[in-house]
């Protein structure tokens, strides 16, 4: 709020030494906003709850809803009769995205449209330090893992046969992937992990194979199959990397449920990368997602080592 003009206007009003010092701070926090926009990634040191709410405060003054003297009576409008629920979401009240477009900018709120554009830009940085450096842009949605799982298979019948009306799932003891499996249109095909240690339980990689092609009849006839990489003991993580290979043998689709796999980078997102190319007209079969996340075709493999810091140190 304060421009120059204002600063030297206070310097009439408070000493002259005070009123640079104020100055300063709000040029050092302006210099934050000034980095952000500008590197497009998570500041290397993050940012104190003043300069936050800052912020939040000057981009909800950009949407039309808090212009002064503004009636808002057109359509696309935000209108709170609360006060108690507009102080509690920074006085923001525009939705995200336009009919047809969940990525497209709010004509009438250009502040929350640039918090949808910075929160893009920062959760697919943030998945790069995770260590999916060969990651794409991202699109962060108010979805979680059901219904991010059930448009991902209804979006993967358009690379399928129409035969394809099976998914080879990997028991995971929750309803989430039964659910979405079943809301998307698709009849369940449950294969059961194997003893292989102790009592621990592992993907049986053979077992999703005759699957496919003894209980399903056939390729033709598989959606995908959707592998997890986070479960309650003694369930262990699939070998997503084995089953991938299978599914490229065997020209099915692999969704991963990655839920949670963010967190865990040694197990899981080292190995969320494709496990071959492509050849000119082959089908890109393999499909990946993850939560709030995107479905993708593959690219070439590119591993990466680990980052020297650790993950939860940054």
């Amino acid at each position: 709020m304060f421009s120059p003009e204002a600063f030297a206007l206070a310097e009439g009003l408070v000493s002259s030494a005070y009123v640079s010092q104020g100055s300063q701070a709000c040029a050092r926090r302006g210099k934050l906003l000034t980095t952000l926009l500008s590197e497009r990634r998570l500041p290397r040191a993050g940012w104190d709850d003043k300069s936050i709410e800052a912020l939040i405060a000057e981009l909800a003054a950009m949407d039309s809803n808090n212009f002064l003297d503004n009636v808002g009576v057109g359509e696309r409008e935000a209108r709170v009769h609360s006060r108690l629920v507009a102080r509690r979401h920074y006085h923001l009240a525009h939705g995200v995205g336009r009919s047809g477009d969940v990525a497209a900018e709010q004509p009438k709120a250009a502040g929350s449209s640039l918090i949808v554009k910075l929160t893009n830009l920062l959760v697919a940085d943030a998945l790069k330090i995770a260590g999916m450096a060969d990651a794409g842009p991202a699109l962060v949605l108010p979805l979680a893992t059901g219904m991010t799982l059930t448009l991902t298979l209804l979006a993967i019948k358009k690379f399928r046969p129409a035969t394809a009306r099976k998914v080879v799932w990997l028991r995971l003891d929750q309803k989430t992937c039964v659910k979405a499996v079943l809301s998307a249109g698709y009849e369940l095909i449950v294969v059961e992990p194997r003893i292989v240690v102790g009592d621990q339980l592992e993907t049986d990689v053979d077992a999703v194979e005759r699957a496919v092609v003894e209980t399903c009849g056939g390729a033709a006839n598989v959606a995908c199959v959707v592998t997890s990489t986070s479960g309650f003991a003694p369930r262990a993580c699939d070998d997503v990397v084995a089953v991938a290979k299978a599914c490229a043998r065997l020209d099915v689709g692999h969704v991963i449920n990655n839920a949670y796999g963010v967190q865990s980078k040694a197990r899981s997102m080292y190995t969320l990368v494709p496990v071959r190319t492509h050849r000119r007209g082959e089908r890109r079969s393999l499909l990946r997602t993850f939560p709030g996340g995107r479905v993708s075709p593959p690219r070439v493999p590119r591993f990466q080592s680990p980052p020297a810091t650790p993950f939860n140190s940054i």
